[in-house]
C-alpha cells in the first residue's frame, strides 16, 4: 500500500500515479489531479479532509488547524449546549481527523454500553395474525374489508431498536468503511455492531432523529455527540470500475459555516431578529441570477445585514477582492448598508466603504488557535458590531 499525505488547500507533487487510480481520486471530488513538467503527479486538495483509498494508494488529507480544535468546531456545530471537550480521548498518537473521530467514538460507546444497552418503547404498526395492542380500525376496513386476519394493529414494543442505538449503529457502520483505522478501534466497532445486532441502521439520507438527554440516557450522550459528527461527514464509496475508491471526508468549508451559524445565532439572540442561513434571493430584477448568502440577519422580517463564512486565510497585503465584490453584490441586491466577511485565519480585520454607494464592507478574522472562550468572545464582537450598525 502506498500512503500519501496532503495538507488541505495545498498541492504536492508525487512520483507518478497510475491513470486509473488518478481518475478514481478525481471522481471523489476531494482532490484535483494534474502533472508537472517532470512527469510527476500533482495532487491539489480542496476543503475536504479525511482519508481516501483507491487501488494501491491511500491518501490522507490533513487539516491545518489542530485536531482537538477541529473536533470542537464539528461538535459545537452539532450541539453547542451539550458538547464537552472531555468527550475526546487522549489523541497524542493520532495524526488525522477521521482516526481521531473513530478512536473517540469507540471509547465513548464502550463507556456507554458498559452500563448496559439502552432500551425503550417504540410504537409499532403492522399486520399480525393475532390481536396485539389496539386494532387500527380505519386501516383494517380500508385494506382488509371482510377479512378476519391479518389484523392491522398498533402496540408499544420495549426494544433496543430505539433512535439512540440506531444512531450509534449507523455511525459505526460508516466508520468501518474507513481504510486504515487502528486494529483495536476496528475490532471495537465490529463488537459494537455485534452487541447491537437487533438494532436497525438509519435510512441513508435521513436526518438523524432528535435524542433529548434524560436521566436514563445521560451515559449515552458523549457517544451520541460523536456519532452525530460521524454522520455529518461524507462517506466515499465509488462504484467499482477499473479502480474502486472509498473513504471518509469532512468538508471544512461547511463545518466552519455550520459552526459560525450556530454560534452567531446564539450571540445575536439578545438583539432579537432572526438569523437565516443559505438565504435565497436574486441579483437582478428579472430574477434570473440567483444568490444565496451564507447568513442574513433579519429585523422586522426584512434583511438588515448579510454575512459570509470563509474557511480560508486572508492576508493584509493581499486583499480578498473577489470576496469583497461578491459581498457588495449581496448588499446591493438585498438593500442593506453593511456586509461582513468572517475568515477562519489571517491578519488584522479591515473595513472599506464603497464609493458612491456608501456600502460598508467589513472583514473579520477569527483566531481558532485560541482557547474556546476566547473564540466565542471573538464571535460575540462580530455580533455586537452587526447589531450596533442596525439598531440605533
Amino acid at each position: 500500500m502506498r500512503r500519501l499525505t496532503l495538507p488541505e488547500h495545498q498541492a504536492r507533487a508525487f512520483s507518478p500515479i497510475a491513470r486509473p487510480i488518478a481518475d478514481g481520486l478525481t471522481a471523489t471530488g476531494a482532490v484535483k489531479v494534474g502533472a508537472d513538467l517532470d512527469g510527476r503527479t500533482v495532487l491539489k486538495a480542496s476543503s475536504y479532509v479525511g482519508v481516501l483509498r483507491c487501488g494501491e494508494v491511500e491518501l490522507r488529507v490533513t487539516p491545518k488547524i489542530g485536531i482537538h480544535r477541529l473536533l470542537w468546531l464539528l461538535g459545537h456545530a452539532q450541539d453547542p449546549n451539550g458538547w464537552r471537550d472531555d468527550d475526546i480521548v487522549d489523541l497524542a498518537t493520532v495524526d488525522d481527523l477521521v482516526t481521531a473521530v473513530a478512536v473517540s467514538f469507540h471509547a465513548a460507546t464502550r463507556r456507554a454500553l458498559s452500563h448496559g444497552v439502552l432500551q425503550g418503547y417504540r410504537t409499532v404498526e403492522e399486520a399480525l395474525p393475532l390481536l396485539r395492542g389496539r386494532l387500527r380500525e380505519a386501516d383494517q376496513l380500508r385494506s382488509r374489508l371482510g377479512l378476519a386476519v391479518p389484523l392491522e394493529v398498533r402496540y408499544d414494543d420495549y426494544t433496543v431498536d430505539i433512535p439512540e442505538n440506531r444512531i450509534l449503529v449507523t455511525a459505526a457502520r460508516r466508520l468501518l468503511r474507513v481504510p486504515g483505522l487502528p486494529m483495536a478501534t476496528h475490532a471495537g466497532l465490529r463488537q459494537l455492531l455485534t452487541t447491537l445486532a437487533d438494532v436497525s441502521p438509519l435510512i441513508t439520507g435521513d436526518t438523524p432523529p432528535d435524542t433529548p438527554p434524560t436521566r436514563l440516557t445521560r451515559h449515552y450522550q458523549p457517544a451520541l455527540r460523536l456519532a452525530r459528527i460521524v454522520l455529518a461527514g461524507r462517506s466515499i464509496d465509488q462504484p467499482p470500475g477499473s479502480t474502486a475508491a472509498g473513504g471518509f471526508l469532512f468538508d471544512l468549508n461547511k463545518a466552519f459555516e455550520d459552526w459560525l451559524t450556530i454560534t452567531l445565532r446564539r450571540a445575536l439572540e439578545p438583539y432579537g431578529g432572526r438569523l437565516r442561513d443559505q438565504y435565497p434571493s436574486h441579483l437582478d430584477t428579472m430574477r434570473q441570477l440567483r444568490i444565496r448568502p451564507d447568513l442574513v440577519w433579519e429585523r422586522h422580517a426584512q434583511p438588515a445585514t448579510v454575512l459570509d463564512a470563509k474557511y480560508k486565510r486572508v492576508e493584509d497585503d493581499d486583499r480578498p477582492h473577489a470576496d469583497l465584490y461578491q459581498m457588495l453584490a449581496y448588499c446591493i441586491a438585498l438593500g442593506v448598508p453593511e456586509g461582513h466577511l468572517v475568515y477562519a485565519s489571517g491578519n488584522v480585520p479591515s473595513s472599506h466603504t464603497v464609493r458612491e454607494a456608501g456600502t460598508r464592507l467589513r472583514t473579520w478574522v477569527l483566531d481558532l488557535s485560541q482557547p474556546t472562550e476566547h473564540i466565542l468572545d471573538q464571535v460575540n464582537r462580530v455580533a455586537n458590531a452587526v447589531a450596533a450598525a442596525v439598531i440605533v
